[in-house]
């Protein structure tokens, strides 16, 4: 069964984090770097990325925990793996191969499962923004141009299609202008390489009560400003926790015309910056959401765990998804 025929039928469930996981291991530097870094002239600890060449095994290892969990899509672990972001640790030579990596460990989780699942290869925001100054006292100035963030995006792109994935998902946006050209570049590699295109998953960040993006947009703006991609899902993820998340979720349930995806964080951070949301309440919170017929994507983001996934799984299991509104296409 493709994933449209599965959507139809039930919620579908996203993983949930993969750093809050691999902070369990509590890796080194001599971990990070396996051997073939281990000379490496920068320290690459917490470059999470670079585990799915160093460390594939702990990698598959996390996925196969949410697939056992009851995942039915499951994120690559590439958030960061583009020349752009790479170039924090000079490793902008190793994009590529890093995502056909990550992509062969979600493959290699789906086969040890031995069930359907899907793989969404994982497309980050960046480090750099298109709309906003980096230089307070020059509100002009771009660290990057529209061309380069494209450029970076389609070598990400390249790399996930090889390894094998089955969704392109477009996450944690605070920058709809990077999100545009993540789409740009999605749509010229399938329009360059005549593959069949793949469906794109797209999930925006509302950063705070105000109910708009970092980069200023409300919910429906932002919406509008992607809609002509034509995503197979269109949601929030990250920033807020399901408590936060649910006005902007329901507002969003009522304008998509594609399905609604969600994977809140496990509550706010503490003043540690940890998640002390309990697995059940963050269950419970999505079973309302699942009640009302706001979703048809659920999962977690920063602070969840296999545990989290596992309960929201069984919280929303009996409940029909939310069903796809009829669009006008013309005035009446």
């Amino acid at each position: 069964m493709d994933i449209k025929q599965a959507l139809e039928k039930r919620i579908l469930i996203i993983d949930g984090a993969m750093g809050t996981m691999i902070q369990r291991y509590k890796l080194q530097e001599a971990d990070y770097r396996g051997e073939r870094f281990k000379d490496w002239h920068l320290d690459v600890k917490g470059n999470n990325d670079l585990l799915c060449i160093t460390q594939p095994h702990i990698i598959t290892e996390i996925h196969k925990q949410y697939l056992d969990a009851g995942a039915d899509i499951i994120e690559t672990n590439t958030f960061s793996s583009t020349v752009i972001a790479m170039a924090d640790y000079e490793m902008q030579s190793l994009a590529y191969e890093l995502n056909v990596a990550a992509a062969k460990c979600a493959r290699e989780a789906i086969k040890q499962a031995g069930r359907q699942a899907w793989v969404a290869g994982a497309i980050g925001p960046l480090n750099k923004t298109l709309s906003l100054s980096p230089d307070v006292n020059n509100p002009g100035f771009r660290a990057v141009t529209f061309d380069e963030v494209v450029a970076a995006y389609y070598e990400q792109v390249k790399g996930l299609v090889d390894g094998g994935v089955d969704i392109l998902l477009i996450e944690t946006i605070f920058d709809t202008l990077n999100a545009k050209a993540a789409i740009f570049a999605i749509k010229k590699y399938f329009r360059d390489t005549g593959k069949t295109q793949l469906p794109i998953m797209i999930s925006g960040t509302i950063t705070d009560a105000s109910g708009r993006t970092l980069s200023g947009q409300t919910l429906e703006a932002f919406y509008t400003s992607i809609m002509h991609a034509k995503p197979l899902s269109v949601g929030l993820n990250c920033a807020l926790g399901a408590k936060e998340m649910r006005p902007h979720i329901e507002e969003l349930s009522q304008i998509a015309s594609c399905y609604v995806s969600a994977y809140p964080n496990a509550g706010l951070p503490n003043a540690m910056g940890e998640y002390d949301e309990h697995p059940e309440d963050t269950g419970h919170y999505l079973e309302e959401w699942a009640k009302e017929g706001f979703v048809n994507i659920v999962g977690g983001c920063c602070g969840t765990t296999p545990d989290h996934i596992k309960h929201i799984a069984e919280h929303v299991k009996d409940i029909k998804p939310r069903k796809l509104p009829v669009v006008e296409t013309a005035l009446a």
